[in-house]
């Protein structure tokens, strides 16, 4: 799994992706101009791009929120407790929180980002982020004097439910990734499960390599204390394919690759370059780790060198493009060098809110600012990526970079909660549409958008109301895997003169869930 030969993971997904994914697109014109003519100047500007569609659609839609959604696969009705799906498709409950895994440890909560592999014996081996985000107090021991309620209240389950304690790359967190094997047909079932990453933060999305491995992105810049934690967090993380139940990686930060609040990356497979999104309110920066020499195997990465630099577009330093964007307009870009990837301390105030020190830095060299960057994917050649919170409803902008025009270009932007509400998680399907996770304050919704730039609904999360997560296809693209969140911290009751919290296990609908979706994908546009 770790010889200098192209993984078999890699070769199939990178192939999937060149040859199906999307082409990305360039430019139309400023909002409102040349309106009439938006499908013909698509077609002409984007060059055959698969995406070609979603632009000019959402052009002619003007207003007609109806026009931008599309049938898909058809209705939505329910396929078991946890899902509602379109006709003709099935689902299975592959891992579900508090399960016992392989390595004896409890299937941990907060279920997030996540990739899957190709492995040697014909399965499958998804690794899986867990974005546990319980205080550094809850895990150290309960201070004698201490009149807090919830100090030291994890204490004694620290080692029993948080993984092996001796690969911990922080003694006090509870974060990490799990990694799970499956078998590729029938009810997908599950082989084995374990923990493979240990003691880290906050570790949200991430994204996959070409030479076989999944970063984990910390989302959270926390710095060590004598009464917290006991490492600096903000930080990526790589797992390789290869770990084994109770031997998970020993956990290395790549500090080289910057210390925020990271939230996705997407590998180059050609160059290596790592594209990083940054979760930070109103003051998110959008990144990239140029490394000196393209790694070829999981673990170099720790020990080459290279330069992490942030987006600026050059019509104007410090470029807002969370309001007044057109779709389809290409605007020209270039990159401002970060000297100090690893700050201490690692935020800052700006503008009345916290932001990190590295966007700051990026900032004052002219880089622009998004809105809660998030899910981010590499196919065809361009970048992917997500604005939560963008647009000028703030309800979400889907944004492609083209590395090789040096262009960064809006392909659609979300103007009702019927249409899109909250996209956070993204994926690129083989066969060349777009499957979103959605991260909103009601009804939680798998969407998809097809290659003609139709969106439609393709799941509804009936289990409960936390999010989907980490939604990904099988190498050979015949399964969509999606986890449905749970809680990011421990529920705990408080009994009437109690003096501290008393932690309780998730209710059964608060579990969190990683499924298995397959069906009748070329029917339909995903």
């Amino acid at each position: 799994m770790t010889s200098n030969k192209p993984d078999t993971t890699t070769s199939r997904l990178s192939a999937m992706q060149s040859e199906e994914g999307p082409q990305g697109s360039s430019g139309l014109s400023r909002r409102h101009f040349f309106m009439r003519s938006a499908v013909a100047g698509a077609a002409a500007t984007l060059s055959g791009g698969i995406f070609q569609g979603l632009v000019a659609r959402s052009a002619l839609a003007a207003g007609e929120h109806d026009k931008l959604r599309g049938p898909g696969y058809g209705e939505l009705r329910p396929a078991g407790n946890e899902l509602a799906l379109p006709r003709g498709f099935q689902y299975s409950i592959v891992s579900a929180e508090g399960d016992t895994m392989a390595d004896g440890y409890p299937v941990p909560k907060a279920k997030d980002g996540m990739a899957t592999f190709h492995l040697p014996n014909g399965n499958m081996l998804l690794i899986r982020n867990h974005e546990d985000t319980d205080p550094a107090s809850r895990f150290r021991p309960r201070p004698p004097d201490s009149t807090s309620t919830s100090a030291g209240i994890l204490n004694p389950i620290l080692n029993t439910q948080y993984g092996p304690r001796d690969y911990a790359y922080d003694a006090y967190a509870g974060g990490g990734t799990t990694s799970i094997e499956v078998e590729p047909y029938g009810r997908r079932r599950l082989v084995r499960q374990y923990w493979s990453l240990v003691g880290t933060l906050n570790n949200c999305a991430g994204g996959l390599t070409p030479w076989g491995s999944w970063l984990s992105c910390e989302e959270n810049t926390e710095s060590i204390s004598s009464t917290g934690f006991g490492q600096n967090h903000g930080y990526i993380f790589e797992v390789p394919v290869n770990t084994t139940p109770g031997n998970p990686v020993t956990p290395v930060a790549l500090k080289h690759l910057g210390r925020f609040r990271h939230e996705a990356v997407a590998v180059d497979p050609a160059t290596g370059i790592i594209y990083e999104t940054e979760d930070q309110s109103n003051v998110s920066g959008f990144f990239r780790f140029v490394p000196s020499t393209k790694p070829l195997q999981p673990g170099e990465l720790a020990g080459i060198s290279g330069t992490l630099e942030m987006l600026k577009v050059n019509a104007a330093a410090g470029y807002e493009t969370a309001i007044g964007q057109t779709v389809g307009v290409a605007l020209e870009v270039s990159w401002v060098s970060i000297d100090a990837p690893d700050p201490s301390p690692a935020t800052v105030q700006f503008e009345g809110e916290i932001t990190s020190v590295v966007f700051k830095q990026g900032f004052d060299a002219g880089g622009a600012r998004f809105r809660r960057l998030e899910g981010c994917w590499f196919a065809g050649g361009k970048i992917y990526f997500i604005s939560t919170n963008g647009g000028d409803n703030g309800l979400g902008q889907l944004w492609v970079y083209d590395p090789g025009d040096e262009t960064l270009t809006l392909i659609f932007e979300s103007p009702s909660v019927d249409v899109l509400d909250g996209p956070d998680n993204i994926c690129v399907s083989p066969r060349g549409g777009i499957v979103v996770c959605e991260d909103s304050s009601s009804a939680q919704y798998l969407r998809g958008i097809s290659a003609t730039g139709e969106i439609f609904d393709f799941a509804r999360n009936l289990h409960n109301t936390t999010e989907f997560a980490g939604a990904c296809f099988s190498p050979d693209g015949r399964t969509l895997f999606v986890n449905i969140y749970g809680r990011s911290t421990v529920r705990t009751t408080q009994p009437y003169k109690s003096p501290v919290l008393i932690p309780i296990g998730p209710e059964k609908r608060e579990r969190a869930l990683t499924l298995a979706i397959w069906g009748p994908w070329r029917s339909g546009l995903l």
